[in-house]
């Protein structure tokens, strides 16, 4: 019996030494990651109830703002490895890794060996995505989950067989539950290419996708349906919604409200939106506000006051948004160069144009600074091999060939969705890793089909290789332009007289034939990967930001200021204060928001309140239910952010009234009277931030204008 023995791809395992390596190298040194996430973590530990709603807090109290799906499997991480800040990250690394894996199974059928390497290398050293996938948000594991389910479509396109293709929807559907409508952006590829690709009728076809369709709305609408028809009373608070609805939240602040940019006070639209309601600002990119109830320096000088007395940052467009993404401190100020995306010492957000800089709405504006070190570098190329693909794979006039179908199904992923970040209003640079498959796969296969028609063709069609070649080396020196401060003129220099003597050679040098022509192309490919290889790698290199990841040099200026990792310290004398005289209280204490609570529920693995959520403004409680929780002994001890009340000035004026102010020498340390002093004396607030951070006055100081107040069940 003749079997067929599989080749091992040693080149191929190489790359996923890469992608482990970048994704995962140094993840231990960031304890909390994104807080408001490793919160949530280390409360769903505690119960099935808590793991099934995705619970901030341990009392089940409020949820946080996404579907449960990647908090469970970080949950399972932490329950299997110990709670840790690498524990919840260790699943976004391996599903980096994965996905790495399904570009090099999803091109190699098709377009052979050499595509799926380059494809996979590409995927693997794309800046935003392996920043992204260092963290614990969630889009990581959605594009994992996304790329699995075109692994399961093109196996339903092979085998003609209807469970493939109700799997790879009900994969969708997970997705769904992973980060909501952002899942359903790779619907039209499916769609158009199940269409196009099936051999079938088109009657089985319509029939086979409504049923596909069904599959897709069950799975998504399970767990939010579920969610919304439980009593509010029986389960945690929806939170960032505005009506205690995980379907308001995934149509609404989760869904459309991106595109329009009304994301202000988790779903409260409107320019002023957030300044009414006297929301604080959020932790911010490479340069984070502690969370509210402690305190930088840096943070109380960048901030504006809002007319109820309330602490605001907004952005140039006085828009604020809430929820687990959150904006830079700083944004209401000037760029810190001119406006150039990544020209300065600060983060993108704070150097960029537009709202959280991500430059200006129009039909060029990946190609802008703001957003094009973090995802476009090989763009340009990908543009030409997509139209090197559809040339080459001609075969008939009226019947599209196997590499074409494909082919528009990679272009159907990237073109809508590029379209989507060109108009939109309301995201942050590590979206932008929806666009990493479909840019990595058209550069692989791509790149196989130029070669092919430079060799083969005669005309205009030979010269698209060295003209991908030489637009991609002109773009990468458009990006290289801003950073010459930082990294010096030689990267340019020699990008630029590799890429330009590779054109000229297949330029002047044509060789039909022979292998000269690949090993130029090759090499000019692998001279155009460096910079984003160099990219990707500044998160390990330089220490990056989990609650808004980034990626470039400019992250070597921000780790020196101590504005790296989150690594968010808490008060410890309020921590033995606290446990020492809440006398069985259900919660540790109450406070504003979910960034205040966070650290908190981190280090004790208490309850921690939150009454309006991550940005204060949801309004999860009534005044009269927090009296009842107060008169019943389940909340005794109120801390004020000194930051604003956020949607809740109800419960704090109250508070405020009838609770009895504890002295702070019970409850702040002397790190805290420090920071104090430091407020007061300094005016360099990004040296101030840093030196607070190592003296305990940053993150792991209180806030000054903080406050803590002993509530008494008999008011």
């Amino acid at each position: 019996m003749n079997m067929k023995k599989r080749e091992i791809d040693a080149v191929f395992i190489l790359i996923l030494l890469v992608s482990a390596f970048l994704n995962m190298y140094n993840i231990w040194n960031d304890d909390t990651v994104n807080p408001y996430y490793t919160a949530a973590v280390t409360s769903m530990l505690q119960s099935f109830h808590n793991f099934f709603y995705a619970s901030f807090d341990a009392a089940g109290f409020i949820t946080v703002d996404k579907p449960p799906v990647t908090y469970q499997i970080q949950t399972i991480s932490a329950l299997i490895f110990g709670m840790h800040g690498w524990s919840v990250i260790l699943p976004q690394a391996l599903a980096g890794v994965g996905s790495v894996l399904f570009m090099y199974l999803l091109i190699k059928p098709t377009f052979g060996k050499t595509a799926a390497r380059i494809a996979s290398f590409v995927m693997a050293c794309t800046p935003i995505a392996v920043a992204v996938a260092r963290t614990n948000n969630v889009d990581a594991l959605l594009v994992f989950f996304l790329l699995f389910a075109t692994w399961l479509l093109f196996k339903a396109i092979r085998k003609g067989r209807l469970i493939w293709l109700l799997a790879a929807f009900f994969v969708v559907g997970v997705g769904f539950n992973t980060k909501m409508l952002q899942a359903y952006m790779i619907l039209p590829a499916f769609l158009l290419f199940y269409m196009i690709a099936a051999n079938t009728t088109i009657k089985k076809k319509i029939i086979s996708l409504v049923s596909a369709l069904a599959v897709l709305a069950a799975v998504s609408l399970s767990w939010p349906l579920i969610v919304d028809n439980i009593p509010a009373g029986k389960r945690p608070y929806v939170g960032s919604s505005q009506t205690n609805s995980v379907l308001e939240l995934a149509f609404g602040y989760n869904g459309i409200q991106r595109l329009t940019g009304q994301n202000s006070g988790g779903g409260q639209g409107g320019p002023d939106g957030n300044a009414s309601k006297g929301i604080s600002s959020s932790a911010g990119s490479s340069r984070m506000q502690a969370p509210p109830g402690q305190s930088s320096s840096s943070s109380s000088s960048s901030e504006g006051k809002s007319q109820n007395g309330s602490m605001t940052a907004p952005p140039s467009n006085g828009q604020m948004p809430s929820g687990g993404e959150m904006p830079g401190s700083g944004q209401g100020g000037p760029p810190s160069s001119g406006g150039k995306g990544g020209t300065g010492t600060g983060s993108k957000m704070q150097s960029g144009s537009g709202m959280f800089g991500t430059g200006t709405p129009g039909p060029l504006r990946l190609f802008q600074t703001e957003l094009s070190d973090q995802i476009s570098w090989l763009l340009p190329f990908a543009i030409f091999g997509m139209a090197g693909l559809l040339i080459a794979g001609a075969r008939e006039r009226r019947r599209l060939s196997e590499e074409q179908k494909e082919t528009i199904f990679w272009a159907a992923w990237l073109v809508p969705i590029a379209g989507f970040f060109s108009v939109a209003e309301f995201f942050h640079h590590y979206y932008l890793i929806m666009l990493a498959p479909p840019i990595a796969a058209l550069t692989g296969a791509g790149w196989v089909a130029l070669v092919h028609l430079y060799r083969k063709q005669a005309g205009w069609k030979t010269w698209l290789l060295p003209a991908a070649i030489l637009a991609t080396t002109g773009f990468e020196l458009f990006i290289l332009r801003n950073y010459i401060d930082q990294i010096g003129a030689g990267w340019s220099i020699g990008i630029g007289v590799i890429g330009a003597a590779a054109a000229i050679a297949l330029f002047v040098f044509k060789q039909r034939q022979k292998p000269l022509s690949s090993y130029i192309s090759l090499a000019a490919l692998l001279v155009l990967l460096v910079m984003p290889i160099y990219w990707a790698s500044t998160p390990l290199l330089y220490g990056g930001n989990s609650s808004l990841p980034e990626t470039g040099p400019q992250l070597a200026s921000t780790s020196k200021k101590g504005m790296g990792m989150n690594n968010a310290s808490v008060n410890e004398k309020l921590i033995n204060y606290l446990e020492k005289h809440n006398a069985g209280a259900d919660y540790l204490f109450a406070t504003t928001d979910s960034n205040t609570a966070a650290p908190y529920i981190i280090k004790t693995k208490k309850a921690v309140m939150a009454i309006g959520g991550f940005s204060g403004s949801d309004p999860a409680i009534t005044l009269t239910q927090f009296k009842k929780l107060v008169k019943e002994g389940k909340v005794k001890y109120f801390l004020t952010s000194g930051m604003g009340k956020g949607g809740n000035n109800d419960i704090v004026q109250w508070v405020e009234k009838n609770g009895k102010k504890v002295s702070s020498d019970k409850w702040q340390s002397s790190n805290d009277q420090k920071t104090k002093n430091n407020d007061a004396a300094d005016t360099e607030t990004s040296k101030d931030s840093s030196e607070n951070n190592r003296m305990g006055g940053g993150p792991g100081g209180m806030n000054q204008s903080a406050s803590l107040y002993e509530l008494q069940s008999d008011e």
